[in-house]
């Protein structure tokens, strides 16, 4: 995939978008923006659609039009297949787990430039809140079928087999529980880190010290 197509490139480089594609990202981004602001002030519980729909100036049908569940607004995966087309755009010579880390500190990168206190409270939620993990891991799921696709597709695999899905869940669970590890341990050190200490385990194996 080419440097224009990126989600993960800087706005210059974006392709100019239609007027009907530019308004529903501006909805989409009021909507997310309502609901992050209203969290904070309230949490997660007490905010409800009627009131980020309010605080968004659009109408609570609107909202479920864009996400069918408030966890919908705050676990983000719109980003999916752009990522698995990055990591097919990967040369083919280099080792899946590279790979994979590319893309991934990519994808930290891009939340970093975006808001790196919206990227903190999706994961504090995901860790504290039942349904909003329980959506993150039905989320993760659906991830997992595209990155194996990828997989196979790198490998001349078949995608169903039971050995490409459980490669392909391993690096989809470890990096669920990366994110899980940071937000419970008070977001110390950079994420980019953990998920270079998570892909080493998938890659090595446990370490034979403690770290």
């Amino acid at each position: 995939m080419t440097a224009a197509r990126s989600p993960y490139s800087s706005p210059a480089d974006r392709p100019q978008l239609g007027l009907r594609e530019r308004k529903k990202i501006k909805t989409r981004e009021a909507i997310r923006a309502a609901t992050y602001g209203l969290i904070k002030e309230q949490g997660y519980d007490a905010t409800t659609i009627e009131q980020i729909a309010d605080r968004a100036e659009v109408s609570p049908s609107t909202v479920f039009r864009y996400f069918p569940a408030k966890e919908d607004i705050v676990l983000t995966d719109e980003y999916d297949p752009l990522m698995a087309e990055e990591l097919r755009a990967r040369p083919a010579g280099e080792s899946w787990i590279d790979s994979v880390r590319h893309v991934m500190h990519l994808a930290i990168d891009a939340n970093n430039r975006e808001d790196p206190e919206v990227a903190r409270m999706r994961a504090h939620l995901a860790a504290q809140v039942p349904a909003v993990r329980s959506r993150m891991v039905e989320s993760m799921s659906q991830t997992g079928r595209l990155l194996r696709e990828a997989i196979a597709e790198r490998h001349g695999l078949d995608p169903d087999s039971i050995e490409v899905r459980v490669y392909a869940m391993s690096f989809i669970g470890g990096l669920m529980e990366t994110s899980m590890y940071w937000a419970e341990n008070g977001f110390k050190g950079e994420l980019s880190d953990l998920v270079d200490r998570a892909l080493d385990v998938l890659e090595h194996g446990l370490p034979t010290e403690k770290p």
